[in-house]
């Protein structure tokens, strides 16, 4: 099966000018009948195709370390947003308490490299390594440890007291006692492996308890061991106690939002942490740059916390803002203002109690606006003051009207009623209008609409394309109802070595018109496919039934997303003559935009392909038919269905080589002989197919009327489907 489908997406590649459409062949849903509904010619592809497996979100709010995968809308700015349209007038209050997200994804560890450089500023302390090297009259290289009694002891120099000393003081330390003993050398003196910390972090943290941690801890790094402060814990007054005193109240805020760590104290053994109850809370939603629940710290008013949440948007009104407040823990009042001169009113900058809830609203957006349309320079909407801004004013804003405007034109103007909406048409005269008549050049109103026409049949733009065996191929600009020999004339006529029965002619409306119909009859194929594919699954009881039953729908579902794959080629079929001939025949068809016509130089080859035992290309030769070509790509093989050989010709039509032309007869429902001019049964540029027996397949055996349908597609899409 999977080399049947193969085969059929390769035919489609190699034969894609091989079949076409004739402009007498209806191509609306070639498969309709009278008990087809509207509802299967709207069908959609079902709800059991194969589904992309997308990860669930991690809920957890994303951290500098990390950030959490999100989907592309979510991505978008508020301003974005605002942009886009897609603002919503409620405002959002999903918030959270600012700063804790912090903590959450703490790094793995905080011990610090062995060989890590300190500052002058370190204490010295039990089980620090030193390093000490010196040159010069004497040569000497010392690694020591500083003991429990806070000494180090150098051979033949004796025992030092270093701890306590900063890294600084030491080294003067160390030198000092050398100089006593030796003149006329460099000194220098590193840190090696560093010694750990015992300290404690109470209160309301997440995970309160004793820490070891390295003697260059700090007060934040310690704080993401323990996983910072609870939802009931401060981020405002963090304390830091040492020896039973507070030596630092540190504001997690000034580190948020400032970054300022001049209080993160580096730690000593025995310090305590502690992390107080938290202050009081509110909470501020909607058009702020940071929406969240925020602590406050002493008296904070309303232009305070606004500015803690990083300031108003670009989109935030001004003109509005709710204030939710809970009284004496028992119910909750609302208060309305607005931000205006807020700065010089304190009783409009008002203090924020525990609780309170504010809302910033957004910009509305301005409905005094009209909309111009048509044969003007710049279409789109344009601000207007109603009653005043006129007709005229706004083509001039527009940069006037075309050249090619007519001076007719459309006012719609739209009235509120009780009854419903009311809308008036106005028929307006432009070329009064910009000699300023007052009784054409009215003034407008808002949600006006003014459709300024073109000249009748305006369109200068019609473009078709002609290529191949012609003396000057390219794109010409067509006028109206030319026709297809007007175009060839243009294009200087054929070469001596055009192939007149191979050309290839394209229209991209009726491109339109198979692609749907190939949809359709597609969707047609996957209903009637799978209707019992999930029943007889369910029903099989061996491994092995089951095992040829998903073989099956595997097979199935490869064939109907090849289906879906065709691409129409909107080829119609033409026959080609001298321009002499051509002209007023059927065949010289008035041209439309997009039309293409392309002329192959002669093919001298003749293709065999589907159930052959070796598919090729041979060389044209006029005695032979298509039994011969048959012959020398080896014979039918074995799944031959050798009693409906065709031949696609090369001017896009199909040929069943046991009868003469086909086309859909579409009152019928079936396809019937055509009656075209006799034309040889092969010709050079023919493709031969040999279709395969239904009985190869055995989940295709029930199918009646498959082969009908996949007829038609390859008609429509110009590809050939070798499953028969």
């Amino acid at each position: 099966m999977k080399k049947t489908i193969f085969f059929m997406v390769l035919l489609a590649i190699t034969l894609y000018a091989h079949t076409g459409y004739t402009e007498s062949i209806q191509v609306t849903p070639i498969y309709s009948s009278s008990n087809t509904t509207s509802q299967e010619q709207a069908y959609q592809r079902p709800a059991y195709r194969e589904q992309t497996y997308q990860r669930p979100i991690d809920k957890i709010p994303p951290t500098p370390a990390q950030e959490t995968p999100v989907k592309a809308e979510e991505t978008m700015s508020e301003f974005e947003r605002f942009i886009a349209g897609e603002i919503q007038t409620e405002i959002s209050t999903n918030i959270s308490q600012f700063g804790y997200d912090l903590f959450r994804m703490p790094p793995t560890t905080f011990a610090p490299a062995n060989n890590v450089s300190v500052g002058p500023d370190y204490i010295i302390g039990p089980e620090d390594e030193i390093k000490v090297t010196i040159w010069g009259k004497v040569d000497g290289n010392w690694n020591v440890t500083v003991n429990r009694d806070g000494t180090i002891s150098l051979p033949k120099i004796g025992v030092i007291g270093v701890a306590g000393l900063t890294f600084k003081e030491m080294k003067a330390v160390i030198y000092k006692e050398i100089s006593r003993y030796y003149t006329g050398f460099e000194m220098n003196v590193s840190m090696g492996l560093l010694r750990t910390i015992r300290i404690y972090i109470v209160g309301n943290a997440k995970q309160p308890g004793a820490y070891t941690v390295s003697s260059l801890s700090s007060l934040v790094s310690a704080l993401f061991e323990a996983g910072g402060p609870n939802k009931t814990g401060t981020m405002r007054d963090i304390q830091l106690k040492r020896n039973g005193e507070t030596i630092v109240h540190f504001d997690m805020y000034d580190l948020l939002m400032k970054g300022d760590k001049i209080k993160d104290l580096r730690l000593q053994s025995e310090d305590v942490i502690f992390i107080p109850q938290v202050g009081p809370l509110a909470g501020i939603a909607g058009n702020v740059n940071r929406p969240a629940i925020y602590e406050l710290n002493d008296e904070t008013r309303l232009l305070q916390l606004i500015n803690m949440a990083g300031g108003l948007t670009s989109i935030a009104f001004k003109g509005r803002v709710q204030v939710q407040r809970t009284e004496n823990h028992e119910f909750r009042t609302l208060f309305e203002g607005d931000l205006l001169d807020m700065g010089d009113n304190e009783g409009k900058n008002f203090l924020l109690h525990d609780g309170d809830l504010v809302k910033v609203f957004s910009v509305t957006e301005s409905n005094d606006t009209v909309y111009l349309s048509g044969a003007v320079e710049n279409q789109g909407e344009y601000a207007i003051i109603p009653g005043t801004t006129r007709i005229k004013d706004v083509i001039l804003k527009a940069g006037g009207v075309q050249y090619y405007s007519s001076n007719q034109a459309e006012l719609t103007r739209t009235s509120v009623t009780q009854a419903g909406p009311l809308r008036e048409i106005i028929e307006i005269d432009i070329s009064k209008v910009l000699n300023e008549d007052p009784e054409q050049n009215i003034p407008l109103e808002k949600n006006d609409y003014l459709f300024i026409r073109t000249v009748p049949e305006w369109n200068i733009d019609q473009k078709v394309n002609i290529e191949g065996e012609v003396k000057f191929p390219g794109f010409y600009i067509i006028k109206k109802n030319e026709t297809l020999s007007s175009l060839i004339e243009r294009a200087g006529g054929y070469t001596d070595n055009a192939y007149l029965r191979g050309a290839v002619f394209t229209r991209e409306r009726v491109r339109d018109i198979q692609q749907k119909s190939i949809a359709q009859m597609a969707a047609k194929i996957e209903r009637e496919l799978f209707a019992e594919s999930s029943a007889k699954i369910s029903t099989a009881v061996t491994k092995e039934e089951i095992a040829a039953r998903e073989s099956e729908a595997k097979q199935k579902k490869e064939l109907i997303e090849t289906l879906y794959k065709i691409k129409a080629t909107g080829r119609m079929t033409i026959r080609l003559t001298h321009l002499r001939l051509l002209k007023n025949t059927e065949y010289d068809i008035a041209l439309e935009e997009k039309d293409s016509l392309f002329i192959p130089k002669k093919n001298s080859v003749v293709n065999v392909l589907g159930a052959v035992m070796s598919r090729g290309s041979f060389v044209y030769t006029g005695d032979f038919d298509y039994k011969d070509y048959i012959g020398l790509a080896g014979g039918y093989t074995n799944y031959a269905d050798n009693e409906n050989v065709y031949v696609l010709k090369v001017d896009g039509t199909a040929m069943k080589l046991s009868s003469g032309f086909f086309n859909w007869n579409d009152s019928k429902s079936r396809w019937d002989v055509a009656g075209f001019e006799k034309i040889k049964e092969i010709e050079p540029g023919d493709s031969i197919v040999v279709p395969e027996k239904f009985e190869r397949i055995a989940w295709m055996r029930g199918m009646k009327d498959i082969s009908q349908i996949l007829y038609q597609i390859a008609v429509a899409a110009a590809v050939v489907i070798d499953l028969l």
